[in-house]
């Protein structure tokens, strides 16, 4: 089964993730996007490694989340990604439309093919006013593209407010 798990910040949504991928009962592999960069990004980091099980496997990998999800995942395991917009947000980053179309394309061919249970963590950031810069106007709009491809290819699609998962797609 995969899953789309979407919502705002503090929403909940890893938490969900989380309650879902220690009930699966199965080997856990956590995939984390976030690179520690400074005080706070250092501090959320900390508080997702204190919250989880120490005997769930932790692979960090900012950019090459393809390669992460075909490494690890697979029949008897749970694979949970926290979070694409993190790994979007990298990958813009590096300012190559190339190596973009490439990483997302190759992600989306991963999770098509994905085997055992996935558990895909990301931000609804499209529900606000449309912003002002190039590069967060350009966030939104591959985010948006990102979770609409994404939701073809996962058999459950969740928004997560208050700590409350609404089902878009697929049942509990």
């Amino acid at each position: 089964m995969r899953s789309l798990i979407l919502g705002g910040a503090r929403s909940g949504k890893s938490a969900l993730a989380e309650r879902w991928a220690a009930d699966s009962r199965l080997d856990v592999v956590y995939i984390a996007t976030a690179e520690r960069r400074d005080g706070e990004m250092d501090a959320r980091i900390d508080t997702h490694r204190a919250r989880r099980p120490a005997h769930w496997a932790c692979v960090e990998t900012p950019l090459a989340l393809a390669d992460a999800l075909n490494d690890h995942g697979g029949d008897g395991r749970c694979v949970l990604v926290d979070c694409l917009t993190l790994w979007l947000s990298n990958v813009l980053a590096l300012d190559d439309a190339q190596r973009f179309v490439s990483e997302r394309d190759a992600l989306l061919d991963a999770v098509a093919g994905a085997r055992g249970e996935l558990l895909l963590v990301s931000n609804e950031v499209g529900l606000g006013i449309v912003p002002m810069g190039e590069l967060t106007r350009r966030f939104v709009d591959e985010a948006g593209r990102l979770h609409q491809a994404l939701a073809t290819r996962c058999e459950r699609v969740v928004f997560t407010a208050a700590g409350l998962p609404l089902y878009l797609k697929g049942t509990a």
